[in-house]
């Protein structure tokens, strides 16, 4: 391994800060999603990816520090470990992060099987890193009678694992902008929800760094840029929900408390569609009515709208309540 870059102590460090930031964050958005009853499969990605992240910091430490006191084959289980964990956290981080946009689709639309089909493709994928890497380290397994052992993973992995992390989170980051932008949201919230989204470019950025290692040879400079990597991945991931939370407690607290906010009510369905993936009942044939502040003004009738406004706000009331 390369003599220069961090230390391990620096490399203790910074996975114990990251780590911390990641599942006080973790904690945050299932604290958020428990109180107002709505955890569902994307939660229980973020609550997997924080298990993951909290295993792999107390793996990595053991393979930094204490690996003198263990056998060989300890040692070599011990890299596996680091290697397989990363990957567990920033896969199931980036399906919780497709799962928040999935959540805010329409049942049984085009859209939404799309992004459920894609969730597969990440599961795919994931799977191929996971055989690659025992294939290049079980097919040169030179590195294990090092000392501190660490598999040269090569070109191969750095590549495969740049052309995923770059197409993923390029999914991650277009997706939501067909379902904001379709949404009657004022332009100020369009822009902090799609900016939470964007986030993943982040993780994008620290990915090309972590493959640049793994291509280079970077030895403990890859080891620090895998922790970071599996750490940012996992506070993105929780960034949607969160910043949400945020700017709906300001919304309230900037809203006047004089004012008579407009009132959406919508009709019973005629009949109710259940679908797999949702979270909510999305009734059909509903008819909704509008209430508004008319004081200071002249009656006006109530009237019903039209099958096309009809269905934006159905579409609007699911994604509201999904925030």
């Amino acid at each position: 391994m390369s003599s220069s870059g961090p230390t391990l102590a620096q490399i203790e460090v910074a996975g114990i800060i990251l780590t911390i930031v990641a599942v006080i964050a973790t904690s945050f958005r299932l604290f958020i999603r428990a109180q107002h009853k709505r955890l569902w499969i994307d939660d229980a990605w973020a609550a997997l990816g924080m298990i993951f992240n909290f295993i792999l910091l107390i793996v990595d430490c053991l393979y930094l520090q204490d690996y003198e006191k263990y056998p060989q084959g300890t040692r070599i289980a011990l890299y596996y470990m680091v290697a397989q964990f990363f990957y567990a956290v920033v896969w199931s981080s980036r399906l919780s992060i497709l799962f928040t946009i999935v959540r805010l689709t329409v049942p049984r639309t085009f859209f939404r099987r799309v992004l459920v089909s894609t969730a597969i493709i990440f599961g795919f994928i994931w799977a191929l890193l996971f055989s690659q890497l025992w294939w290049i380290c079980e097919k040169f397994p030179s590195w294990k009678t090092q000392p501190h052992p660490q598999c040269d993973l090569g070109r191969g992995v750095a590549i495969t694992q740049m052309i995923t992390d770059v197409l993923a989170d390029s999914v991650l980051i277009s997706a939501p902008f067909s379902i904001i932008y379709n949404t009657r949201l004022s332009r100020p919230r369009k822009v902090r929800v799609l900016t939470a989204f964007s986030a993943s470019s982040i993780t994008t950025v620290v990915s090309l760094v972590h493959a640049y290692y793994i291509f280079s040879g970077g030895g403990l400079k890859e080891v620090m840029a895998a922790m970071v990597e599996a750490s940012i991945s996992l506070i993105v991931a929780n960034l949607g929900v969160v910043v949400a939370f945020i700017f709906n407690l300001k919304a309230e607290e900037e809203t006047p408390s004089t004012s008579t906010p407009v009132i959406t009510f919508g009709s019973q369905p005629r009949k109710r569609i259940r679908d797999p993936l949702a979270t909510t009942f999305v009734g059909a044939e509903s008819t909704p009515i509008v209430l508004e502040d008319l004081s200071g003004s002249l009656p006006r009738s109530l009237k019903a709208s039209d099958d096309d406004e009809n269905s934006m706000n159905n579409r609007e009331g699911k994604q509201a309540n999904e925030w």
